[in-house]
């Protein structure tokens, strides 16, 4: 019998729900602190939120609007879909960038405003940087640190087969 990835209760049947930006299946009672990732069984395509498995409850919701008459039911986003996920070698980018600039950790530390205890236990892979520290250390550095995004690599490059949107060509200031 499957387990909640919450509260570890055995259930007979489990729900996918995103909690906190990770998909996990849920029993009844856990489910409420996520919100539930829904699969189309109509059409072949899905959304980037579906899953593979399939789950019998997945199929009703109380909390939906009931006037969709489509025939596919969309699940409510949240604030962590949009938000960019940090890489999983940020510790390696920032000791790396910081070791080809010759700068020591309290060198980059001071520069920051920050503590060089904090640049030893990002370095280590401690912790995550705040947003804060984060965008800090990319300005200092001139690296990103979020998945995919890599200082060389976030150059266009033209002659792709593929079409090319505005979105791929223009660089934020942030």
């Amino acid at each position: 019998m499957p387990q909640c990835e919450m509260c570890g209760k055995e259930r007979p049947s489990l729900t996918t729900v995103k909690v906190e930006g990770a998909e996990l299946e849920l029993c009844d009672d856990c489910k409420e602190f996520g919100t539930e990732v829904r699969t189309e069984s109509s059409s072949s395509q899905s959304t980037k939120y579906s899953t593979s498995s399939s789950s019998s409850a997945s199929s009703t919701s109380s909390s939906a609007g009931g006037g969709s008459s489509g025939g596919s039911s969309r699940r409510r986003r949240d604030m962590f879909d949009d938000m960019d996920e940090i890489a999983s070698d940020y510790d390696r980018r920032i000791r790396e960038a910081r070791e080809d600039r010759g700068l020591s950790q309290e060198d980059l530390a001071q520069s920051l405003n920050e503590k060089a205890s904090l640049i030893r236990k990002l370095e280590r892979g401690d912790i995550l940087p705040s947003d804060e520290v984060q965008k800090k250390l990319e300005r200092k550095l001139e690296i990103s640190l979020v998945e995919g995004g890599d200082g060389e690599d976030s150059e266009w490059s033209g002659g792709s087969s593929t079409t090319t949107t505005l979105g791929d060509v223009v660089k934020r200031k942030d």
